[in-house]
């Protein structure tokens, strides 16, 4: 893959630099956050180099898989770093509250995971080395690398307080200050020693390892600090919003905010382990039978403040991480079995390398590679991920540190209290990959009949000719007043610009989408091709208004059939271009324009598509 083109090709699909607010990685996908999200195009995502898929929910999750770490950083070359998201100019997208809510989460629980994860595995490799003999826990050193694992989770409001003040957009170092106050040894004395502010009781709470009370916190000093820095004069303002922002918000913190924060955590963690205690290993069946939808939708990443909530409190989490080991390596033995019986020379490497990483505790490829194209192998994963899952559930197994169980991480299941729970952990993640190895083995076959007759269909019709949809004057598509369509990333084709409000089929064939504002629809020709008519440029801010639509989703159309109109005047007195256009979409396709400039009618042959070798 080439990184840096990889990473120009993504940033102009998304609408450009200038379009992008947040962004951030985790194991597999770039997360970011747009500005306008209508200014992205994910048809062309896909079809980048590298994109092994694209999901869109609260955040654009662009999947890339294993070198998701060399893209951001050729994508964060080119837009900057962005900690938090800038200033928007014009009106702010307006979000649901729920969307709202999980972009919030997403923002601030994402990037803790490697912190917490890199001293959870360090302690439960020190728990292996006690294990065996090789290092005393009495001595020093182990006590001082033990520290070092601890840090993390101890330290955890304060990491929480930095990724919660860089989605807030407020200044991390004062946000640090005040969660950092409730930590202080100091203050930690005094409410234990039964503390008051003026003359009302603080609850007595230990703050280390805590998340809520800190999001809570930085979210109230967020309102101090924007507030203040309204009504402050510019002269004192570096010193005295600060300082008024610390003097309200850490007292309102020790009297409210942390006792509720610590509550609402208590309950969180509570309510999943009354979950766990009345519904034992059919929870965990369930939950890792199901992650195979909650990763593909990105979902899973809800399950993260449970899990480090759970960790904090309790050392220990006994739900999400059992339920993903055994998807994890469901799809690992699926994606081997795929490997072993498949004669596609293009899918016999993917799933080995799916297999591999999904072995490891990365699934992503194995999901996009090879389970969501298949659905037998994703009934496979299914299966035995409901079976690895419920068994990990009877077992009572525990996982000792938030990191994606896999074979390089099952010391975070070691247990000095019980030496049977990594006995447990090597047999679930053996009986999760034999049985979707098996069930892999006997549902798959290569889809060998149904690839044989596209063929036959594609040769029988190689060439097409594609007349001009619109009445109008021709351009390249390199003079197209959109950065998507100009540079060819969504393929190649024509434009024109039309003098008459009619948009025809160039060519016979079937409508696979059309988009709900009726601005533009995509077509499939006989020959295999698939065509993308768009009218106007940003056009779908019209929402509709203008449009009007005669065929929809499935319609069989002949050359020449009316599919939409549209008002040229509206579009051009909202502030549009109204340049229709018309590319291919797929790149096993030649494109010849049959003319290169002049006025066109709607019988006027306009493009050759041609099926390459």
């Amino acid at each position: 893959m080439d990184y840096k083109q990889t990473a120009k090709e993504i940033v102009a699909a998304l609408g450009g630099k200038d379009n992008i607010s947040l962004l951030n990685h985790c194991s597999t996908r770039l997360r970011i956050t747009l500005k306008n999200d209508n200014k992205a195009d994910s048809a062309a995502l896909e079809k980048i180099d590298g994109v092994l898929g694209v999901r869109k929910n609260v955040q654009y999750q662009i999947i890339i898989g294993n070198d998701v770490v060399e893209v951001y950083q050729e994508v964060n070359n080119i837009v900057g770093n962005i900690s938090n998201e800038d200033t928007q100019d014009g009106p702010a997208q307006k979000r649901s509250i729920g969307s709202t809510v999980l972009d919030f989460i997403i923002a601030v629980f994402q990037p803790l995971v490697p912190a917490i994860a890199g001293g959870g595995v360090l302690k439960s490799i020190l728990l292996l080395l006690a294990a065996i003999g090789v290092m005393d826990d009495g001595s020093t050193t182990y006590q001082i690398l033990d520290n070092v694992g601890t840090a993390p989770l101890y330290f955890l409001p304060i990491l929480v307080a930095v990724t919660s003040a860089n989605k807030l957009k407020v200044n991390p170092l004062v946000a640090i200050s005040a969660v950092g106050a409730l930590l202080l040894p100091g203050m930690s004395e005094l409410i234990a020693d039964g503390a008051n502010f003026l003359s009302f009781n603080i609850q007595e709470i230990d703050y280390s390892s805590q998340v809520f009370p800190a999001i809570l916190t930085v979210l109230f000093y967020a309102q101090m600090e924007k507030g203040f820095n309204k009504i402050t004069p510019k002269s004192i303002r570096v010193f005295f919003v600060p300082m008024m922002s610390l003097l309200l918000t850490v007292p309102i913190s020790l009297l409210i905010l942390g006792p509720l924060g610590y509550n609402f955590g208590t309950l969180f963690s509570s309510a999943i382990i009354w979950l766990y205690g009345h519904f034992g290993w059919v929870a965990t069946g369930i939950l890792a039978g199901i992650l195979p939808f909650m990763v593909v939708t990105g979902m899973h990443k809800a399950m993260i403040p449970y899990a480090i909530s759970s960790m904090g409190e309790l050392g220990k989490e006994s739900l999400y991480m059992p339920a993903s080991l055994a998807h994890n390596l469901a799809e690992s033995g699926a994606c081997f079995a795929v490997a072993s019986r498949t004669k596609d020379k293009k899918l016999k490497p993917t799933a080995i390398s799916a297999g591999i990483s999904a072995l490891f505790g990365i699934t992503e490829p194995a999901l996009y590679g090879v389970t969501v194209l298949h659905k037998k192998v994703l009934y496979s994963v299914i299966l035995a991920s409901i079976i690895g899952g419920s068994f990990s559930g009877i077992m009572i197994l525990e996982a000792f540190a938030i990191v994606g169980p896999g074979l390089a991480s099952i010391t975070m299941f070691i247990d000095p209290q019980n030496a049977m729970n990594i006995v447990w952990a090597f047999a679930t993640l053996g009986i999760s990959f034999v049985a979707a190895f098996i069930f892999a083995i006997i549902l798959y076959k290569d889809e060998t009949t149904t690839e044989e007759e596209n063929n036959e269909v594609i040769n029988e019709t190689k060439d097409v000719i594609l007349e001009s949809p619109v009445k109008g004057r021709v351009l390249p598509l390199t003079e197209v007043k959109d950065d998507v369509f100009s540079s060819g990333l969504v393929g190649d084709g024509i434009a024109v610009e039309p003098t008459e409000g009619k948009l025809t089929a160039p060519v016979a064939g079937e409508v696979t989408m059309i988009f709900e504002t009726n601005h533009a629809l995509g077509l499939k020709t006989d020959n295999g091709a698939e065509l993308l008519l768009h009218i106007g440029v940003d056009t779908v801010k019209m929402d509709g208004v203008g449009f009007q639509a005669f065929v929809k989703q499935g319609d069989r159309v002949e050359q020449g059939q009316q599919l939409i109109t549209f008002d040229i005047d509206k579009i051009k007195n909202e502030g549009f271009e109204s340049t229709v256009i018309c590319v291919v979409t797929n790149n096993n396709f030649e494109v010849k324009p049959s003319i290169d400039q002049g006025n066109v009618s709607f019988e006027d042959p306009l493009l050759t598509v041609s099926q390459l070798a």
